[in-house]
């Protein structure tokens, strides 16, 4: 980039785009701290003096969208930011900022939705500021939530069954960093919804079907599929969707990974949707799912133990690491292989 350059839409969309602005602006200025689990390491959220901290702002438009709203997403992104790297959610700050002229109603039910989804997680707002700007500058109102979490009870049993395995393992929590060769590559459910939903609201198209989003706290599932053990990464596919966290893995841990198009699930009215729009939706954003990288011996039991919750009913082992690759491949339906390069951005715009 260069001085005369402006950010773009772009910028904020996940991919190769935004992962350039922070290499290149956000890293020099801010970096540098060191931390357990530091800002360099780019992971889900950071970890201090053993306390995992996550802060994240949403600008979704529009507020409300089939399956949720910006209250739903705010709480539900940071707690899974938290729950991916093996820690328990623990407490939440919020901040709002308003648009003048927003209708109580809709602040209310926005509220409403923030409260629904921090009992279903179990954690709760406990600080937090308000601001207000002039009418017609931000389209509404932008929430940011920050949470602190610390260390799960299941943590230590998943990192043990890791070791008995891989006795070379020495991370404490589980990372991007950590994949290798021969970890097997589970998403918890369909993709593709959210982003698809949330265009559905921005163009006013229904798509002749009920999609929604897949927006929820997955902290829960989390802790269920470390009880059983053997996890080394975990990651939500947000901005530039399960393209864009699969390349962030293979370059953090400098292996490459194989994933199986038939074997990704992908609900029949998303793909028919993505279609008609010219979109893919391995590209899109979504907000109730992870992908998790499993240690080979442990993959069907954590596959098990996540069907049986109603978060990750639709999981599936779609792939594996492995040495004879250097990035990311997709095995076609019709049996060859293709790249599947990280996104240039989100194909939506506004979505979280």
């Amino acid at each position: 980039m260069v001085e005369s350059e402006q950010v773009t839409m772009t910028h904020g969309a996940g991919g190769v785009v935004m992962a350039k602005l922070i290499e290149e602006y956000v890293l020099p200025y801010l970096g540098g701290f060191k931390a357990e689990v530091g800002l360099e390491v780019l992971d889900d959220a950071a970890v201090v003096n053993g306390i995992v901290f996550k802060s994240d702002s949403h600008a979704v438009r529009p507020v409300f969208f089939p399956g949720g709203d910006i209250g739903k997403l705010a709480i539900s992104g940071t707690v899974n930011d938290i729950a991916v790297l093996g820690a328990e959610p623990l407490a939440l700050a919020c901040g709002f900022v308003l648009e003048e002229g927003l209708p109580f109603r809709e602040l209310k039910q926005v509220l409403s939705s923030m409260k629904a989804v921090c009992e279903q997680a179990g954690v709760f707002v406990v600080t937090g500021d308000t601001k207000v700007v002039e009418k017609g500058k931000l389209g509404g109102l932008v929430v940011n939530v920050s949470g602190i979490g610390c260390r799960s009870k299941a943590l230590d049993h998943n990192l043990a069954m890791v070791r008995k395995y891989r006795s070379s393992f020495d991370s404490r929590w589980i990372l991007d960093r950590n994949l290798k060769a021969g970890d097997q590559i589970i998403l918890s459910g369909t993709v593709g919804d959210h982003g698809l939903a949330v265009l559905s609201a921005q163009e006013g198209v229904a798509f002749g079907s009920s999609i929604k989003s897949d927006v929820k706290p997955l902290n829960h599932m989390i802790t269920k599929a470390m009880e059983i053990g053997g996890i080394v990464s975990m990651k939500d596919p947000t901005r530039g969707g399960l393209a864009n966290a699969l390349n962030e893995w293979s370059e953090k841990s400098k292996v490459g990974i194989l994933v199986h198009e038939d074997k990704i699930p992908i609900r029949e009215d998303v793909k028919v949707a993505s279609e008609m729009l010219g979109v893919d939706p391995l590209e899109v954003g979504n907000e109730g799912k992870i992908i998790l990288g499993v240690i080979r011996e442990m993959a069907e039991d954590v596959l098990k133990a996540m069907k049986n919750t109603s978060e990750g009913r639709d999981a599936e082992v779609i792939g594996e690491a492995s040495n004879s690759l250097d990035l990311v491949a997709l095995k076609t339906l019709v049996g060859g292989k293709r790249i599947l390069p990280m996104p240039i951005g989100d194909p939506v715009p506004r979505i979280c």
